[in-house]
Order: C-alpha cells, then sequence, then structure tokens
C-alpha cells in the first residue's frame, strides 16, 4: 500500500533524511521516499499504519508541516494541471528527485511498448538514472505493422538506451488462444507480461525496479470497473519489482507536455494512443492468427490514408476492429461470408470522454474500398458513432 504525505520545510538532504528516518521507524511502513523538491514523502507500508501515525511522526520533528495526506493512487485536489512547459518543466524536476530518492543505485527494467507513455517513462528515467535503466521491449505478435522495428531504431539506435528485443508472439497467442472473455485476455497478457520481465531480470544483476507507463484514466478505469489494464488491475500479487510509475497522477495531455519538454520528437510525442494489451482488444473475441493479421492490415491502411489526408494531426485517435462475426458479401462474383471492419476516429482531450470525428464520406469510402479489396477475409466496413460515454474507446 501507498500513501503521500505533502511536506513543507524541507530545504536540504538533511532535512530529508531525518523526515525518511521518522518515517521508517512507524511500524508496518517498509520504505518512504523523501523530496523536498517534490515537497512530498511517498510511503510504502503494510497497512498497518494509520494515517494519524505517519502524520505524527512527521509532526514530533516539529519543522516539518504535512499539510496533507492522501492514497498513492489519488491525484490531489490541489494539482495543477500541466498546460504549460513552465509547469511541465517543474514536474519533470520533482520526478527526477523522487526517481533517484527511489532507485538509489540501483537498476531499473521499463516496460518499453514505444507507445507515448512508455517512451516519456524512459525519457525522465534517462534523465534521472541514466545507464541503470534497461529498456524492455516485448513483442507478443499483438502490435501494430512494424512497430516492433521501429521501437528498435528510436530507442536503440537513436537515443541509445539499453534495449533488450523480446519476441514472444508464440507465447503470448498460446496463452490467449480461445479466450473470448475481455477482462480474461487483459489479466492474460499482463500476467505473461509480469512473467518475462521476471525471466529477463533474473538474467541481469541488481534489478529491483519495474518501470511502467500507468497513467491516472487507467487507475480511474480500473478503479471503478470499467476495465482492467494490463498495468494496474491486471497485474498478479506476486510481483518481484518495485513499481516505478511517474506519471500514475497524468492525464494524457500532460504526458505530451511533459515528452515535449524532455524533448521528445513530435512524431512520438503526438503519437496516437496504443493499448498496452495491443491488438489483442481490437480482436474481439477468442483471437485466432488469421483476424489478428486482418487487424493489422486493415489497421495499417487507415493509418496510410490518415496521413495521406493530414487527418493524422487533427484526430487524436483512430483505429480499426475486428470483431468475430461475419457478414455476407460478393468477392470476384461469388458470395462470400467473412468478418466485419469497424472504423473508429475519436477526439479527446484527457481520454475520460471522446467525440466522434465526422469524417468526410468520400474519404470513408476510399478506405473501405482498399481494406475490402487488400485485406483477405473483410467484406464490409462500418463506421464507429458512438460517443464515450457510453462507449469507451476501445472495444474491449
Amino acid at each position: 500500500m501507498e500513501r503521500v504525505l505533502f511536506i513543507t520545510g524541507m530545504g536540504c538532504e538533511k532535512c530529508e533524511a531525518k523526515v525518511k528516518a521518522a518515517l521508517e521507524a512507524v511500524p508496518g511502513v517498509s520504505k518512504a521516499v523523501v523530496s523536498r523538491v517534490a515537497a512530498k514523502a511517498v510511503v510504502t507500508y503494510d497497512g498497518t499504519a494509520t494515517d494519524e501515525q505517519l502524520v505524527a511522526a512527521v509532526s514530533a520533528l516539529e519543522h516539518y508541516p504535512v499539510s496533507g495526506i492522501l492514497d498513492g493512487n489519488l491525484r490531489p485536489e490541489s494539482m495543477e494541471r500541466i498546460t504549460t512547459p513552465a509547469l511541465a518543466e517543474a514536474f519533470i524536476d520533482a520526478q527526477v528527485d523522487l526517481l533517484r530518492k527511489q532507485i538509489g543505485d540501483g537498476s531499473v527494467l521499463l516496460a518499453l511498448s514505444g507507445g507515448v507513455d512508455s517512451s516519456v517513462v524512459a525519457a525522465l528515467l534517462i534523465k534521472a538514472v541514466g545507464k541503470q535503466l534497461t529498456a524492455i521491449h516485448v513483442n507478443h505478435g499483438l502490435m501494430r505493422k512494424g512497430e516492433s522495428q521501429q521501437v528498435i531504431d528510436v530507442f536503440e539506435k537513436q537515443l541509445g538506451a539499453n534495449l533488450i528485443y523480446v519476441d514472444a508472439t508464440d507465447r503470448f497467442l498460446d496463452k490467449l488462444a480461445g479466450v473470448a472473455e475481455p477482462e480474461s485476455k487483459r489479466k492474460i497478457i499482463g500476467a505473461e507480461f509480469i512473467k518475462v520481465f521476471d525471466e529477463e531480470a533474473a538474467k541481469l544483476s541488481g534489478i529491483g525496479f519495474l518501470g511502467q507507463g500507468t497513467i491516472y484514466p487507467d487507475i480511474l478505469e480500473s478503479k471503478d470497473g470499467i476495465k482492467a489494464h494490463h498495468n494496474v488491475g491486471g497485474l498478479p500479487d506476486e510481483v518481484k519489482l518495485e513499481l516505478v510509475e511517474p506519471l500514475k497522477l497524468l492525464f494524457k495531455d500532460e504526458v505530451r507536455m511533459v515528452g515535449a519538454a524532455l524533448g521528445l520528437p513530435d512524431s512520438m510525442v503526438n503519437r496516437q494512443p496504443f493499448p498496452g494489451p495491443g491488438l489483442g482488444v481490437r480482436c474481439v473475441g477468442a483471437i485466432t492468427r488469421d483476424r489478428l493479421e486482418a487487424v493489422r492490415e486493415s489497421d495499417a491502411i487507415l493509418r496510410e490514408e490518415f496521413a495521406k489526408a493530414g487527418l493524422d494531426k487533427k484526430v487524436w485517435q483512430y483505429f480499426t476492429v475486428v470483431p468475430d462475426f461475419k457478414a455476407t458479401g460478393i468477392k470476384d462474383g461469388k458470395r462470400a461470408f467473412e468478418w466485419i471492419c469497424i472504423i473508429r476516429a475519436i477526439n479527446t482531450r484527457d481520454a475520460m470522454s471522446a467525440s466522434i470525428e465526422r469524417l468526410d464520406w468520400d474519404f470513408l469510402e476510399k478506405v473501405a474500398d482498399r481494406i475490402t479489396h487488400e485485406v483477405p477475409g473483410i467484406t464490409r466496413c462500418v463506421y464507429d458513432v458512438t460517443k464515450k460515454p457510453t462507449a469507451t474507446i476501445e472495444y474491449e
């Protein structure tokens, strides 16, 4: 369990050390990460310590007032929205200090998907602990077309990260075979990710931390039971590594602002979101390799056409879904009974609500024509016009 105390008056390293010692002396507390830059202490404990005990331990030092205490997964109401480079820089300074205090001289593994969230976490960790970071990219067979190779090119060749590439396609797809229930799929993917990381950690020395790109909407949706995220509700209890989640109280627009302030390229910072379980949540129902390939190829066509039309800079997220049911069509003058491809394009600020992009009819017709003629197994396309709420952005 985790609690955060907001503490003022810590003006030096000795002050931090006093607060840390006081908190770690409270029964049940296993670790306290104290930062005068962030003006807070993050306390890990077994649930036996009360808020009153934690506050009393700091208050007994007399010079360090506690202005508040919260669950570690709750965003403070007083936390200002990051909307400017200056606010982003302030967040970065605080997080870098907290990361250095949390990790110390240890080593951290990062679950690097190549998406916006994990990329920003990678940049923060590189800034904070440099070569103590080892980034792991797991190809679970659920990536978009060409994506794993792009991750290798950007992070290993351009950014010089310590990158481990693991091709676990067969391992994941074998585990997912025959599983149709959405939450079960997410939990299988999340659990398998952790197993892969544990295996890779066992090959390295001194690994004690696992970095993740958890953001606040992940926590809110898991808490409210909307869906389990692979990096929140879907994790098994026996996680052996200490989690490092510097973005977990930020919304997506704030993550992008922080990424820009860290100097990440625009193509990475403004990349459209991609779910942790990948195309697994867009291959609705039990995943089969042929239908998964249909999702991948149709998605590639949609992304290509969005870029040609200049829509990739206008629309927040766009993708295809291929559910596990079929419809009658005509191909090569003969009856065809094949899958339906759903096209979804939405705009949002923070992913908590979303509006539908009103795409041009001729554009949609062109995309549908390409998908039905170029992707084996698809005989028709439909466009999803449902807002969030009532629909979630993803289908599973």
